[in-house]
């Protein structure tokens, strides 16, 4: 039987070609292939992250989620990685269906050599001029993400961006993210007219993700209040924020920062030289806190709904209690109405 959620997002469901239109947020050291497949066999869409992966190690990413699943995932390539034509060849050999292009504005090159080969192309869109330009470069779907997110953010709320974007783009499939940690968020969007959502930070205490039992026991016991964009302290020297839980790192980067410009007014380092100095203090702190466990001095990566990540769970069980959440809300929502 069809319901009403099934109807709301029935464009995103036919254009993952999965049972739900939930996309996974790329999370690098995250969505990797236990992640991926555990995501696509609960009836979701898991997308793995390839980071700054060699493309030897993304094609063997590739071959492992194919071993654990034969549901549809993609994968997610960042645009200024150096070996973006060799990885989408490796997507093209490996046949990936769905290549979502991230960190920027692609090139026209890199959509059409995606598509060329079959795949869909998904891209990251900031407001609806760069939206529709990207749609006529090709782009097969767009997702809009707020600041709430976790990792690198923008400056607009997700709610702000749905409201500038979603009434005036419908030539593609939109997917929403950020901040998104319940069912009822994925209806109110859905309703605006999103093809369907992107989720992260709700997946990182999944039992199939591998990150260590450390970094896990931070999202359990952190509040929205706790993720927090990183700070910029001189706006000569620009700062991408990102949004982490705070810890010791959060410090040592502002104090980074200070000692860093204050070299530079001495005249020890020159512009570039402090700016490469800064930029490079987050090098490797993300797997440090992933991978290794290091929840102090590593990048604790999250969205602000990581207040509602409350426990460990099965990727199947966190699928699940979200559409039961989002039909529960739009049971209950037709009952008001009927009143």
């Amino acid at each position: 039987m069809t319901t009403k959620l099934d109807s709301l997002w029935q464009r995103g469901r036919d254009f993952l070609g999965t049972r739900y239109a939930i996309m996974g947020g790329a999370m690098s050291w995250v969505s990797e292939h236990n992640l991926v497949a555990a995501m696509s066999n609960a009836g979701a869409f898991g997308v793995i992250a390839n980071g700054s992966m060699p493309p030897e190690l993304l094609e063997k990413e590739i071959i492992e989620t194919k071993k654990l699943t034969s549901k549809p995932f993609g994968v997610n390539l960042i645009i200024m990685h150096p070996q973006l034509e060799q990885l989408i060849d490796v997507c093209k050999r490996q046949n990936v269906t769905h290549v979502v292009l991230a960190g920027g504005i692609p090139g026209s090159n890199s959509i059409k050599a995606i598509k060329d080969y079959g795949a869909k192309v998904i891209c990251f869109a900031p407001s609806a001029i760069i939206g529709r330009k990207l749609i006529r470069i090709g782009a097969d779907a767009l997702v809009i993400e707020g600041m709430e997110a976790g990792g690198h953010i923008g400056p607009v709320s997700t709610s702000v961006l749905a409201q500038e974007i979603l009434p005036h783009i419908r030539e593609v499939p939109v997917f929403i993210a950020g901040g998104i940690g319940r069912g009822e968020a994925m209806v109110s969007y859905l309703e605006m007219g999103a093809a369907g959502v992107q989720l992260g930070t709700r997946f990182v205490c999944a039992t199939e993700c591998i990150a260590h039992p450390k970094f896990k026991e931070v999202f359990i016991r952190s509040s929205a209040r706790d993720a927090i964009p990183s700070v910029q302290i001189d706006p000569d020297f620009p700062v991408i924020p990102v949004r982490a839980i705070a810890n010791k790192a959060t410090d040592d980067f502002t104090r980074c920062q200070l000692e860093v410009i204050e070299q530079f007014r001495k005249g020890e380092l020159d512009k570039k030289e402090a700016q490469l100095k800064i930029e490079h203090f987050w090098a490797g702190a993300l797997r440090r806190a992933v991978i290794d466990g290091d929840i102090e001095h590593g990048s604790v990566m999250a969205g602000q709904s990581v207040g509602m990540v409350t426990k460990i769970q099965p990727t199947q069980e966190i699928v699940d209690e979200m559409v039961a959440q989002a039909q529960d809300y739009i049971a209950e929502k037709q009952k008001r109405l009927c009143a």
